[in-house]
């Protein structure tokens, strides 16, 4: 027997996963198809002397688990740069809002430039403050009906009178807001931000992509040092000092089952052992192409990737970026929250359902150069927009080769009366398109939360009931990564979720 564990794929819930494995004393091998580790967490030199990240960037809920301390990833390197502001939403007309990691600067904030609005967002964090908590208890736990139901009843939100909450919760979040908040440039940002998890703001039960907002107050917004890729870094570094194995440029062809159990992986035209795999790619790449047809499970069919999501421009820019609304380090620091208002988001949301491009798109710009200097040269910043809504199916037969540049530069003309100066401060760029998503980063038809996060493909229902459980279809393999509850992101939930499942098994068979 090679290993122990092997583990197909590098992203960073899979590499949690392999370093619970490696940490509890089992041999564990990564076979990762790419060059770098860290899948759509990794961080690459595009542009000479500016580091790039390639998928996630704004580290929030990993930081409400207990992943860093339990795996010791500060002892291997990582280094975590807060963000505060967390929040910045410029307007056209030169006002801005705020939003601090400090509830009261928030709303003092607030306050003085909207009154009342201060004492709402307060009214807000606090009556909500209990359910986020819960939903965060949630991801931390095996989607089951028995535990869902047990963290409700018993964890942070024992206390919520649920009557009440349930017909918050069943709402769509575009509309919730309406009943905390009276000022449209203070709904814009919440609502914008809430639609980052991929349902638009008009859904059917997709309020607690709003109501766990407080939960921003706790965990805040972090950076790793040198761009997200140090998250997986190191991971990687601690699995090898725990003498596991992390090889790139090495994918698998396919998983190897034996008298209906997998033994192990195929890779370059070698079989390499193992008394369990688990794969942390899309769960359409594991069930369609690794695992032999023959155990496909009929419910693959059911399972909705969707239509691509958004696409970001990352840029190099020879000066720092200025906004006109907020000249300062405070704006480049937060998360920039672009959108001019709701309809903003509707009206490209309606693009989007017509298989186009949207024509106005609402933007997240990022700006990390502002908190760390080892992302682009003396003088130089990386400035990243990502933008909503792209279609990866186009209607007229469009390619998104064929139309690239020219979305590019119209989500670049969309930013510019934020910041002017911007366009002309340019030196390089990279364009990452819902095809170039699937292509480079196996983020099947674009969607970088691999399945839709709408209500029927959440919890239990994740990416199948028989699923659910971190179990694949075939004894002695495992299931994690975003198509696993609780979903997309940052956070780890998981690759630690799916560990503990693993490890059961790898204890049962010492």
């Amino acid at each position: 027997m090679d290993y122990d564990l092997i583990v197909v794929g590098a992203g960073h819930n899979a590499l949690i996963s392999a370093a619970y494995a490696a940490k509890a004393g089992y041999r564990v091998g990564v076979f990762e198809r790419r060059s770098v580790v860290g899948g759509a967490v990794s961080t690459v030199e595009h542009v000479p002397g500016y580091q790039f990240d390639l998928g996630g960037s704004a580290h929030i809920l990993i930081r409400l688990t207990p992943i860093i301390d339990e795996l010791s990833l500060y002892d291997y390197g990582l280094e975590y740069l807060e963000l505060d502001p967390l929040f910045f939403a410029p307007y056209e007309d030169q006002t801005s809002v705020f939003i601090y990691r400090d509830v009261d600067q928030t709303c003092e904030g607030l306050d003085r430039q909207f009154p009342g609005e201060g004492e709402r967002y307060r009214t807000f964090v606090d009556t909500w403050a209990p359910f986020s908590k819960t939903v965060r208890d949630v991801f931390l736990s095996s989607p089951s009906p028995f535990e869902l139901g047990k963290k409700f009843v018993f964890g942070s939100s024992a206390d919520v009178d649920w009557q009440s909450a349930l017909s918050v919760i069943m709402r769509p979040y575009g509309e919730v807001v309406d009943q905390f908040f009276s000022e449209e440039k203070v709904k814009t940002p919440l609502v914008w931000m809430a639609a980052q998890s991929g349902p638009p703001p008009t859904e059917t039960l997709s309020a607690p992509f709003l109501l766990w907002h407080p939960l921003y107050h706790e965990s805040g917004v972090a950076r790793p040092r040198g761009g997200s890729g140090g998250l997986t870094k190191a991971l990687a570094a601690m699995i090898r000092a725990h003498g596991g194995d992390v090889l790139t440029s090495s994918p698998v062809d396919r998983v190897v089952v034996r008298g209906s159990r997998v033994v192990g992986v195929e890779t370059g035209g070698e079989v390499i052992t193992a008394r369990a795999v688990l794969s942390g790619t899309h769960i359409l790449e594991t069930l369609d192409k690794l695992l032999p047809s023959e155990y496909r499970p009929p419910e693959t069919d059911s399972m909705r990737v969707g239509n691509g999501f958004g696409a970001i421009l990352r840029l190099a820019l020879d000066k720092p970026l200025e906004y006109a609304a907020a000249p300062g380090i405070e704006s480049r620091t937060a998360l920039q929250l672009v959108c001019r208002d709701r309809q903003q988001i509707h009206d490209a949301y309606a693009d989007y359902l017509k298989g186009r491009p949207a024509a106005d798109p609402p933007i997240v710009g990022m700006s990390f150069s502002a908190v760390d200097d080892t992302l682009a040269p003396p003088g130089g910043e990386v400035l990243w927009l990502w933008a909503q809504y792209f279609p990866y199916e186009m209607s007229g037969g469009r390619s998104w080769d064929d139309i690239g540049d020219e979305v590019a530069d119209r989500i670049l003309d969309t930013f510019e009366p934020y910041a002017p100066g911007t366009k002309a401060s340019v030196v390089g760029q990279l364009f990452q398109h819902p095809l170039w998503l699937e292509r480079e980063l196996g983020l099947f038809r674009g969607n970088v939360m691999h399945l839709e996060m709408t209500i029927d493909q959440m919890f239990s229902l994740r990416p199948s009931m028989s699923l659910s459980d971190y179990r694949g279809p075939v004894d002695g393999l495992f299931l994690t990564g975003a198509s696993m509850h609780p979903g997309g992101g940052i956070m780890g939930a998981s690759g630690r979720n799916a560990a503990r499942v693993v490890l059961h098994f790898l204890d049962s068979k010492r």
